[in-house]
């Protein structure tokens, strides 16, 4: 594939709306749903604020269901369309399509999902771009089926052929393969010149082995988000220093250093002495906004300032989710944007 083929858009180009699953007793969220729904319903509101929401549920009752918290979260349910699918869980970053622009319409990149290397039973989450391309969600667009573990949240594009990954997440998905391998592989599937690679970042509590969305963003071409850690004493901060360094010395095309916007370090967040992995980086794009994580924080409203330098032409909502990380994710990892067009 060449990049005459195909192009990946960033997350800041024009959307047709953004795809969710609805959680439900048969997920993981079981033994805390209520609370997740309300986060749901937030995010819900948030999105349908700039454009349509694409929900996935598993069947008519959790529509109904759905639909009835959603109306009385005050959400305009004309920009609400439910899609029926079968899902083992609800982080679409992961298993949902990765959509490249064509010069006949879009491309479905439908890579296989593994529950992030076999941690969890995902054989329905694998399945879940073919079943939503069935069910006609998709318009103008073919389905390419590549025998590859790859998920959505492990990399992130700048819309010019720029991709932002980390070694870690793709050497333990694919260990038997070079850093060069894997660099012309996803240059090839993704339609990019280049791929940057960071060796170092982690989150305690992440189990994706260090998902970009959860670390560092393109929020331009010449400029990148990260998660910063400020304090010496916290378990992360030679990881998150050494990943700023490396941030540092990565050049855009034109030979340029990168602007950095370093995001805050929310307080440690327990969960039974579990430590969760409250990022800031976790945001989401959609037209006219981002969208962003807050954690109860003192960090939270600093985060939102970085985020208004970066995005200075956006609105920045802040989003409750702190909910969402007792289950190892945030906002970004729940939604996929789905380009202007494609729905």
């Amino acid at each position: 594939m060449s990049r005459t083929d195909a192009r990946l858009p960033a997350e800041w180009e024009p959307q047709s709306a953004v795809l969710l699953a609805w959680p439900h007793a048969g997920t993981d969220w079981a033994d805390r749903l209520s609370e997740v729904e309300t986060t749901y319903v937030a995010l819900a509101a948030a999105i349908t604020r700039f454009e349509q929401a694409v929900i996935c549920v598993a069947d008519e009752a959790l529509q109904a269901h759905a639909g009835a918290l959603l109306a009385a979260g005050g959400v305009d349910l004309g920009r609400v369309r439910f899609v029926r699918a079968d899902y083992d869980d609800t982080w679409l970053r992961d298993s949902g399509p990765i959509t490249l622009r064509t010069a006949h319409g879009f491309r479905l990149l439908d890579f296989r999902f593994t529950g992030w290397g076999g941690k969890f039973e995902a054989s329905r989450d694998d399945a879940l771009v073919e079943a939503l391309q069935a069910r006609g969600l998709f318009a103008r667009a073919e389905r390419t089926s590549i025998p590859f573990a790859l998920e959505g949240g492990a990399i992130d594009s700048d819309g010019d052929g720029t991709l932002l990954t980390t070694w870690e997440c793709l050497n333990q998905r694919h260990p038997d393969a070079s850093r060069e391998e894997l660099s012309a592989k996803l240059a090839d599937w993704l339609a990019q010149d280049r791929v940057l690679w960071l060796d170092h970042g982690f989150l305690e509590g992440d189990d994706t082995d260090a998902h970009i969305d959860t670390l560092a963003r393109f929020a331009s071409v010449d400029s990148i988000v990260f998660q910063g850690c400020d304090d010496p004493s916290d378990s992360h901060y030679p990881h998150l220093r050494a990943m700023a360094d490396e941030l540092a010395a990565l050049r855009t095309k034109a030979g340029a250093p990168y602007r950095l916007f370093e995001l805050p370090w929310a307080r440690p967040i327990l969960d039974q002495g579990r430590r969760l992995a409250a990022s800031y980086a976790n945001f989401l794009i959609v037209n006219g906004a981002v969208l962003a994580p807050s954690y109860g924080d003192d960090a939270d409203a600093r985060a939102q300032a970085v985020l208004q330098q970066a995005f200075p032409d956006r609105e920045i909502v802040m989003v409750p989710c702190r909910a969402l990380i007792w289950q190892n994710g945030s906002l970004h990892c729940l939604t996929m944007q789905l380009p202007e067009g494609v729905v």
